[in-house]
């Protein structure tokens, strides 16, 4: 009786350490798929109505474009980035004047961040999409009159077509800054300022460092996507805008 227990107690704490040692090893099996590969009938009857809902939505028509607009018609403002930052400005605008009592002052997004163009005729929801497929908000960041300086001096330096609203900045022949106001009025050392721009941007993204130097900052909860989505079906037909907001002479 006693060895029987014994045996018990071994086999118990043999059990106790094997569990208390687990192995790391992961075993898996790769499935390639293939077009050959016929779908589930049953499987596609579930999807197909989602599909062919998702693809309408899609598809609605929300305005129209009387030409084709792309991010490379221009090296420092094109219709495409300005129509962006106009849309940004236009539609949070009325937002943070309702919920601050303040006004937004300029707009800043990014030139990398325009992933797509919008062709000639119909511009609808997959537009939005696919100029805008990432899910950032916008932020409205205030700044000191120092910050918008550096902020300039990004512009400057980078000279590409940033969307931007609300500035005016000029370059001389040689490519330096000859002039930068913000709504026609020179910066004021004194005063801070509203500036509109994506969360990505307002974290440091494509090395806007200068928002980190944000003396306050507001999230409107307002997908970039969704806003524009909104300002394409207030427009019926965009505006083809390129303007002298950021010009070299």
């Amino acid at each position: 009786m006693r060895f029987i227990t014994f045996l018990i107690i071994i086999f118990f704490l043999s059990a106790c350490q094997k569990d208390a040692n687990p192995t790391n090893r992961i075993d898996y099996t790769q499935i390639k798929i293939y077009d050959s590969i016929q779908a589930s009938r049953k499987i596609e009857s579930i999807v197909k109505p989602y599909r062919n809902k998702i693809k309408s939505e899609m598809n609605k028509a929300l305005a129209y474009s009387p030409q084709s607009l792309y991010k490379t018609d221009g090296s420092l403002n094109t219709p495409i980035s300005n129509l962006m930052a106009d849309a940004v400005l236009k539609m949070s605008a009325p937002i943070f004047k309702n919920r601050q009592q303040k006004e937004i002052d300029a707009v800043l997004l990014n030139y990398g961040g325009i992933r797509a163009g919008i062709n000639k005729g119909k511009v609808s929801v997959r537009t939005a999409y696919n100029i805008m497929p990432f899910e950032n908000n916008v932020v409205i960041a205030e700044l000191k009159a120092s910050s918008v300086h550096k902020m300039i001096d990004y512009l400057v330096k980078a000279k590409k077509a940033h969307p931007i609203a609300g500035l005016q900045i000029r370059l001389n022949e040689n490519g330096a800054l000859q002039s930068a106001n913000i709504d026609n009025q020179p910066i004021h050392e004194n005063e801070t300022y509203y500036i509109a721009t994506s969360d990505y941007l307002f974290n440091g993204g494509d090395n806007m460092k200068f928002f980190k130097e944000a003396v306050s900052s507001y999230d409107i909860d307002y997908k970039l996507r969704n806003l524009f989505i909104d300002y394409f079906l207030e427009q019926d037909t965009l505006q083809v805008i390129q303007d002298d907001r950021f010009i070299q002479k």
